[in-house]
């Protein structure tokens, strides 16, 4: 990477740390595999419950440490960052979607829920580790967002909302953390074959397709990646036809199904 008083351009994951949140299944299973067949020296798995990470610290116990991490709990973040003072890049992949909407749910806790992992927890884990990556000498911290958070998705309630908030932060942290020397790159994931998209129908890619897109901006230092064919026919509409979108995402709230039109 750089010095501080440039751009950040990128760092290699060999022989260099790395803590993935949500990583004992999904999107997070993959990152940390990704990592770890990338030369990784060492790679948290965050997980609200260690013992779902077992299967992966198995696979290489020498490199691979489990650590209680629920993000919406501060107290856990602390303990997180203590542990875990090596950390040189940053995946933010763990999320919380409830499938409700904002009228239809019986109150706004699941609303709130979603904002508070999706959101206030990407700010809290980037405060929390961008000092520890800016000792080690900068790094990388990647945000695993969503085609819900570039265009709005009425039938996903408050996480599409808070996917938005996400990606703004994405855009405030960059500036803020780019003088330390560390990048932030912002993934914006569509269909992926995960249990959070079940509701999905047609093509969905494999987790390890987001963590191969990841690594990809780790690396490059790019800021925003669409990661698979759902987020980029995402853009693409939008860009297309705004109000067209809007009407067709509308019709969603009548129907159980999202389909990714392949």
């Amino acid at each position: 990477m750089n010095t501080p008083t440039g751009a950040p351009t990128g760092i290699d994951p060999r022989g260099v740390a790395a803590l993935v949140t949500g990583g004992n299944r999904g999107i997070g299973e993959a990152f940390v595999r990704a990592l770890r067949d990338a030369g990784a020296s060492r790679v948290y798995v965050g997980s609200r419950d260690p013992a779902a990470a077992a299967h992966l610290v198995a696979e290489a116990p020498d490199r691979t440490v489990a650590v209680q991490l629920d993000v919406s709990k501060p107290e856990q973040i602390a303990n997180a960052a203590a542990q875990c003072k090596d950390v040189r890049i940053l995946v933010n992949n763990a999320g919380a979607f409830h499938n409700v909407t904002l009228m239809r749910a019986p109150d706004m806790t699941a609303m709130r829920d979603e904002m508070e992992v999706n959101y206030f927890a990407v700010i809290a884990m980037a405060r929390a580790f961008a000092p520890l990556i800016a000792a080690g000498g900068g790094g990388s911290i990647v945000n695993v967002l969503s085609a819900g958070g570039i265009g709005v998705m009425p039938v996903m309630g408050g996480y599409s909302p808070s996917k938005f908030a996400a990606r703004a932060a994405s855009t405030c942290l960059r500036a803020e953390l780019a003088p330390m020397n560390i990048h932030v790159a912002a993934l914006i994931v569509g269909s992926v074959d995960t249990r959070m998209a079940s509701h999905v129908d047609g093509q969905k890619e494999p987790p390890s397709a987001i963590a191969k897109a990841g690594l990809r901006a780790i690396k490059k230092a790019i800021d925003e990646m669409d990661t698979d064919y759902m987020a980029v026919e995402v853009r693409a509409s939008m860009a297309r036809d705004p109000k067209g979108f809007e009407r067709a995402v509308a019709k969603l709230l009548t129907t159980d199904k999202i389909s990714t039109g392949r």
